[in-house]
């Protein structure tokens, strides 16, 4: 198998045994992994041939749990074999010979310092890394040693060179001091000849100025007597607004007293208006069923005149019918006096049961009479019931639009509380910042004209100024700004050092991008502005900063005396400043700079400045001026703040104007409250006082009305007894009649003397009906 040949080539080749998938070297004998090797021992053997023909053999013996190596046939020790291995190229270390699985792949993943490594490893190169080394930096030695003279020749030649200069310059600075003094005399004169025609001029404009101050001064005393005046008048207004304003707290605090008073009386009002509301709907409805009646009358009257019309025709036939009737039971003379005394005996012998009978009789009307007065009073109390409970629901749905107004009310005064703790607290919080902003307007202002600088951009500065914003605008996020503009020192007496070691860079536009250099360039060529320079940030070539730097005493590193609050920006600061230092004087400078085992650039804080091939440039009145953009920064950015706290202030002011506001929201929330106070004594009253009285009057009426009911049902069931003792009374009444009238009746041939006065009855009750 492939893996197999190429763990028997590792073996020979000195891998490790854990890197051929084994624990021990015994296991690699064959059968060994299932517990049955086919052998003690194993061998691999390599034979590589030379170019002339010689052999060379590389063996590897198992034997027990070790292995020995043989070079020719030779026992020899690890190290000789894999030294052996070494010479003809095969690293042992490196496992350059084979290629195993993953390699490739493992060493693509390398990073390229780790693959260097390798390489180096592999070609044996990383042995002589030390020694190179140490050539380098001999070379680098030399080479510095030789620019160094070299540039100290040269500073001293250009030292020669200006001291001729400087010579020739005191000489001609000598004539100019003369000439200057000369022009200074002339022009003290001139300035003396000016100043007394100016005191001439002042003079006449001081009178002019008397003149119009005397002028005014009279009508400022008239202008005070009027002022006076006004202020008498309001002092008075003011102590009759008081006066009044006393007047309408007791007036307030009276119809505070007077207003559950003015409840109590309204509710009774309304309730009063409610009943003569509902008596006049009672009393339209009278009156239509009154002229219903009138109508009825007036229909029942022309009903009664046809009735006594037929009740005539009635009548003659009604005699007519008699006298038939009379034709078939025709009593004579002789009967009628028998029957009448019989009819006598029959009263005299039921007339204790005829007394009782009419007794039971009138009890019987008496009680008819009460049960229609008990309908009437039911039907009463049921109407009152009704109204009682119609009140119930009025008051009921007064409740619920109570309770909806008191929660409306409730709700906008949470509202409204909160609109004025809100607003009270803008307020309070637009106060506590108006008295910071103007302590820090005060303070702003203080220091601007403590400057005493008038900065006034030139034409030039301001076309620059003007072309940059255009790049913001044409580059938005691209175009950062000047280096000038987007950071400076820590501190002022860095101003100079930084100035001097940013040289051309100061007024550089920082960029992100080469390509955005390019367009900006571009943009200034069609412009035909002013050449600019431009710091790309993708494009900038930063030497790392050499933190050794930082343990010197006495020095600062350039790029920590400067800050910015842009992060991209420190790779631009990195790049001007280099590993630049920054020392307190001139001597500190120049022995940190030549005087340690290499060579420094740095800066005093006078702007000298001491580069590492030996030239030193001094500061100078030029520098003091280009310095000067740091406090001009200072003092725009200064006038920038008092302008945004002027605009802030304005902002506050608008806020404080809104007092008048808070003040109609607190009467809106008071007057909001006392609705609310007067709903819910309203609601109160309602709930505790009428709705329990008309409860307790519905319960009373209730209460009559049961007992109406009872004694309804009392009267009925006395009325039922009542109608079966009359009912006995007329059977014994009947029977007593019977026994007097049988042989009358045999003789006249009917069943019973009640069927002729039945007969007679019955005829009398037509008639009556009829009519």
């Amino acid at each position: 198998g492939k893996s197999n040949i190429m763990d028997a080539v590792s073996f020979a080749m000195c891998e490790k045994t854990s890197n051929l998938r084994v624990k021990s070297v015994r296991e690699l004998i064959h059968g060994a992994h299932v517990g049955k090797p086919v052998s003690s021992t194993a061998s691999v053997k390599i034979v590589y041939c030379e170019e002339d023909g010689e052999e060379k053999t590389f063996s590897r013996v198992i034997r027990g749990s070790c292995s020995e190596f043989l070079f020719n046939d030779k026992p020899v020790s690890r190290s000789t074999y894999i030294a052996e291995l070494e010479k003809i190229g095969i690293l042992v270390k490196a496992r350059n010979c084979l290629v195993f699985q993953g390699t490739v792949e493992s060493i693509a993943m390398k990073k390229p310092k780790e693959r260097t490594q390798l390489f180096e490893q592999i070609s044996n190169s990383w042995e002589y890394a030390e020694e190179y080394e140490q050539k380098k930096k001999k070379m680098q030695q030399a080479e510095e040693d030789a620019q160094f003279n070299y540039n100290k020749k040269k500073s001293i030649a250009a030292e020669r060179k200006q001291a001729k200069i400087e010579k020739e310059e005191a000489d001609h600075y000598q004539m100019l001091l003369k000439e200057l003094d000369e022009e200074r005399i002339q022009l003290q004169l001139f300035k003396l000849y000016h100043n007394e025609t100016n005191i001439d001029f002042v003079k006449k404009s001081l009178d002019e100025k008397n003149m119009e101050a005397s002028i005014k001064k009279m009508s400022l005393s008239a202008a005070e007597d009027s002022f006076r005046a006004k202020k008498k008048e309001l002092g008075v207004l003011n102590r009759d607004h008081q006066h009044m304003e006393r007047e309408m707290k007791t007036l307030e605090a009276s119809l505070i007293q007077q207003r559950p008073l003015y409840i109590k009386a309204k509710e009774n009002t309304s309730y009063q208006i409610k009943k003569v509301e509902m008596s006049k709907k009672s009393l339209r409805d009278k009156e239509k069923s009154c002229d219903k009646e009138k109508q009825d009358i007036k229909e029942l009257e022309i009903e009664l005149n046809d009735i006594e019309r037929v009740w005539r025709v009635f009548e003659k036939k009604a005699e007519e019918k008699m006298l038939r009737r009379a034709a078939d039971i025709e009593l004579g003379e002789s009967q009628l006096e028998r029957y009448k005394e019989l009819k006598e005996i029959s009263r005299k012998k039921v007339a204790t049961l005829t007394q009782q009978l009419e007794k039971l009789l009138w009890e019987e009307k008496g009680d008819q009479e009460r049960l229609k007065l008990n309908r009437r009073k039911k039907k009463e109390v049921e109407g009152n019931i009704k109204q009682t409970v119609e009140q119930i629901e009025e008051h009921k749905k007064r409740i619920e639009k109570l309770e909806e107004y008191a929660k409306i009310c409730t709700e906008s005064l949470a509202q409204k509380k909160q609109q004025e703790e809100a607003l009270t607290e803008e307020m309070e919080n637009s106060t506590m910042r108006m008295a910071e902003v103007n302590e820090e307007l005060n303070k702003v202002v203080g220091e601007l004209q403590n400057a005493r600088i008038d900065y006034h951009e030139g034409r030039r500065q301001q076309m620059r100024a003007e072309i940059l914003e255009s790049l913001k605008r044409l580059y938005p996020g691209s175009v950062f700004g000047r280096l000038l503009d987007l950071c400076h020192p820590i501190h002022k007496k860095y101003q100079l050092a930084v100035t001097k070691v940013f040289s051309k860079y100061m007024t550089a536009i920082v960029v992100a991008s080469e390509k955005t250099a390019r367009d900006c360039i571009l943009f200034l060529k069609q412009e035909r502005a002013e050449p600019e320079t431009f710091l790309a940030l993708d494009y900038l070539d930063v030497k790392p900063i050499n933190e050794k730097l930082r343990e010197i005493k006495g020095a600062k590193m350039m790029v920590d005396v400067v800050q910015t609050p842009f992060a991209p920006l420190k790779k631009v600061i990195q790049f001007v400043s280099g590993n630049g230092l920054v020392c307190e004087t001139v001597k500190e400078a120049k022995q940190i700079a030549f005087d340690g085992p290499v060579r420094l650039k740095t800066v005093a804080l006078d702007g000298t400045l001491f580069l590492k091939s030996g030239v030193i440039s001094g500061g100078s009145s030029d520098l003091r001026f280009k310095a000067r953009c740091w406090d001009d920064k200072e003092i725009n950015n200064m006038k920038e703040r008092r302008d945004s706290l002027i605009n802030e202030l304005k902002d506050l002011m608008k806020i404080k104007r809104k007092e008048a506001d808070l003040k109609q929201l607190r009467a809106q929330c008071h007057g909001t409250q006392t609705r609310l106070k007067y709903s819910q004594s309203e609601l109160e009253l309602i709930q505790k006082k009428h709705l329990g009285n008309l409860y307790t009057e519905k319960s009373k009426l209730e209460s009559e009305l049961l007992n109406i009911e009872s004694q309804h049902d009392m009267l009925n069931e006395g009325l039922a007894r009542r109608n079966e003792k009359i009912e006995e009374f007329q059977k014994k009444i009947n029977e007593v009649e019977d026994a007097v009238f049988r042989e009358f009746c045999e003789e006249i041939g009917i069943e019973n003397i009640r069927v002729y006065e039945r007969e007679h009855v019955k005829q009398q009750e037509e008639i009556d009906k009829r009519r």
